[in-house]
């Protein structure tokens, strides 16, 4: 993203979101505060995103939470107590949090923090003491050094959450990153979502892609970043995690879109793919 400007992907990520919830049902997510801070003044963006046209991106927005909350209640259920959001964006976990244990870190640059902070005002959605906002310009302060500034226990093991960031950084801020986590407790995970390198794709995927990567491109915020699964297996493990799971749609369509009556799934296009790492 542009720094000293807020993220519009956040703002199209959570329309998607908040669509799901007025559109599909049952959600695959359940997150009625993503209606609430959308709010009405995007009653247009909000048609859009509810036309079957949309349906594919709408649905990956909604797993891709749900996959990375699943993971999250996994961990906490082992006695993790510590949730970092990095490059939150709009997400709404921290204001439906069922875990009365959890301290949820949110991880942002300044500009991005401070518009969600604005919107969260005028929807009237009150911050819950369990949660810290952490302004964060990566060019300038390291993760590690951050997260400590907030108060985040290094010496206890915590999960990350990285969702819609990784393909836009470089190779090597996604390495420091890495690193910064896989440094921490045995019990410490990260789940995160990746772009499938285009040669992989097929014809039809390719042509989304590229479809997909002129749009954000002209929204200031190009793609940088792809991988092969098996790239990114060797990525993590070089990093220091111990244990890797990567999801992608069929996976996900069994998981979560098996047998539903409005027949919402991932298309088999497979742009993007999720993974879990254990450290």
């Amino acid at each position: 993203m542009q720094t000293g400007k807020a993220s519009k992907t956040a703002l199209r990520v959570a329309i998607r979101r908040a669509a799901h919830q007025l559109k599909d049902r049952p959600p695959v997510l359940d997150d009625p505060i993503a209606v609430r801070l959308v709010g009405p003044g995007y009653a247009r963006d909000m048609e859009r995103a509810m036309h079957s046209v949309a349906r594919d991106f709408r649905a990956f927005m909604a797993v891709r939470s749900r996959y990375a909350e699943d993971q999250l209640a996994a961990s906490v259920a082992r006695g993790v107590a510590q949730y970092v959001v990095l490059g939150a964006g709009l997400d709404t976990f921290a204001y439906r949090n069922p875990f009365p244990s959890l301290r949820v870190f949110e991880v942002d640059f300044p500009a991005t923090q401070a518009w969600k902070r604005s919107m969260l005002s005028d929807a009237g959605i009150a911050l819950p003491a369990s949660l810290t906002f952490v302004p964060l310009d990566f060019e300038l302060q390291a993760l590690a050094e951050g997260l400590a500034g907030a108060g985040f226990d290094a010496a206890r093991p915590a999960f990350f959450g990285w969702l819609g960031v990784v393909p836009y950084l470089t190779r090597e801020a996604f390495r420091a990153t890495l690193q910064a986590i896989a440094h921490l407790p045995a019990g410490t995970a990260l789940t995160f979502d990746y772009a499938v390198a285009p040669e992989m794709l097929t014809p039809a995927g390719r042509t989304a892609f590229d479809a997909l990567s002129t749009r954000v491109a002209a929204a200031g915020e190009p793609f940088r970043l792809f991988f092969t699964p098996g790239e990114l297996e060797s990525e993590l493990r070089l990093a220091g995690f111990q244990r890797v799971e990567q999801c992608g749609s069929e996976q996900l369509n069994e998981l979560h879109f098996k047998e539903r009556a409005d027949g919402l799934k991932l298309s088999a296009l497979g742009l993007g793919m999720l993974a879990t790492a254990w450290v």
